[in-house]
């Protein structure tokens, strides 16, 4: 069971990155497919998820606007795409997999399969 995460890097602020997550090893159906992200020395955070069919999405409000979450045709791959990037976008992005309440969707305790992350750095 993997979770691949890739399209990281750097960009200047203001700038758009799309980052894919590739899930293998396991039927993911039914499974919510989100991301989270941590900076330096911060907690890691919330940043959006997507239901099994794509029909529910869900976002932080500080994100909400900017970045979209879209779930893939074969339902196994999630892919962010963050627009109008700051420098306090600058973290560790992860994907994860899981089956979390309607509550519970942004809570990272709720996913249990997570992948490697990968890095974005937003120049100011």
């Amino acid at each position: 069971v993997q979770l691949q995460a890739s399209g990281g890097g750097l960009v200047q602020a203001g700038g758009s990155l799309r980052l894919s997550c590739a899930a293998s090893g396991l039927t993911f159906r039914s499974y919510t497919l989100g991301w989270f992200r941590q900076a330096p020395g911060k907690a890691r955070e919330f940043v959006a998820a997507s239901s099994w069919s794509g029909g529910n999405t869900y976002y932080s409000d500080s994100m909400k606007g900017r970045f979209t979450i879209s779930r893939g045709n074969a339902k196994n791959a999630v892919y962010l795409q963050m627009n109008s990037l700051k420098p306090e976008d600058t973290a560790i992005y992860y994907c994860a997999a899981g089956r979390p309440t309607t509550g519970g969707v942004s809570m990272s305790n709720q996913y249990r399969i997570w992948g490697q992350g990968t890095l974005v750095t937003v120049s100011s």
